[in-house]
């Protein structure tokens, strides 16, 4: 593992102008696998908290033409609605189209990022209800680093319950440093008090809480540890970011509780992320 890095700083570089450009303003590398970055944010930009957008870099150029074509992917909008600036958090692929080229980024370089946000991990895809779930893995924890600082999260449930997976124990560092920020948030702190609740385990390296949440979830332990009860499709809503593996198994373990999967146009009890990349 490489030690957490961040640069805020740098003297910008020239760069030539990319269609949709926006502007690096800090990166941070967790560990080797694992970095976010934020950018500048289009003024006409409005997205809901946890939707998310197409960015990307320029490809290399075609060796018959020496053309370029734009790399893009779908990344989760890492930061709530209302911040100044837009904040991802990606995997490191050393052999992937993008994130190879995408992990050296450093201040001042531009990203393409097409402004048109999409998602189903939003408030307005669930019914009211008591108590959310958010259950992520890896970089799954995005849309829910955008949805945890989003006021709206804490006024329509009086409990928050967010889950991470990882191998490792520092690819949680991420979660758990917005998450053990978030009471001394100056717009959400007194919102989030006693309403939030914690839940990250790894499945390689030993740590206080080890397993996969769909075993946590199938034994109760889950339920148990946070001294909740069970899942119900009167008080209980979920939203899923994560593996396809994991959403097809959490999908599954989610209607065996009665919960059925919502969408803008209809919602429901609980909500799968379908275009996520990492």
């Amino acid at each position: 593992m490489t030690e957490q890095t961040t640069v805020t700083t740098a003297t910008a570089k020239p760069v030539p102008t990319l269609p949709d450009a926006q502007t690096v303003t800090s990166v941070t590398h967790w560990t080797d696998r694992l970095f976010s970055f934020r950018v500048t944010r289009p003024q006409s930009l409005r997205f809901r908290s946890g939707e998310f957008v197409m960015i990307g870099l320029m490809g290399d150029p075609d060796p018959a033409t020496g053309r370029t074509k734009p790399l893009l992917r779908a990344y989760s909008i890492a930061s709530p609605s209302w911040d100044d600036e837009l904040e991802f958090y990606s995997i490191k692929v050393q052999d992937g189209p993008l994130t190879s080229k995408l992990q050296h980024i450093q201040v001042g370089d531009e990203i393409i990022l097409r402004p048109k946000p999409v998602g189903t991990l939003v408030h307005d895809a669930l019914l009211p209800g008591k108590r959310i779930y958010f259950f992520s893995t890896g970089t799954g924890f995005a849309p829910f680093a955008s949805l945890l600082r989003e006021p709206q999260t804490y006024e329509d449930y009086d409990e928050v319950i967010v889950t991470h997976t990882c191998r490792d124990v520092a690819e949680l560092e991420y979660g758990r440093q917005l998450v053990e920020g978030l009471e001394n948030d100056p717009l959400i702190g007194e919102m989030v008090a006693g309403k939030l609740k914690y839940y990250p385990t790894t499945t390689r390296e030993e740590s206080t809480k080890m397993g996969r949440i769909t075993e946590k979830l199938k034994s109760g332990e889950l339920f148990t540890d946070l001294g909740v009860p069970p899942i119900s499709p009167e008080t209980d809503r979920a939203m899923v970011c994560g593996s396809i593996g994991l959403n097809n198994d959490l999908k599954e373990i989610l209607e065996g509780f009665g919960l059925r999967e919502g969408a803008n146009s209809e919602p429901a009890e609980y909500v799968v992320e379908k275009a996520f990349v990492g």
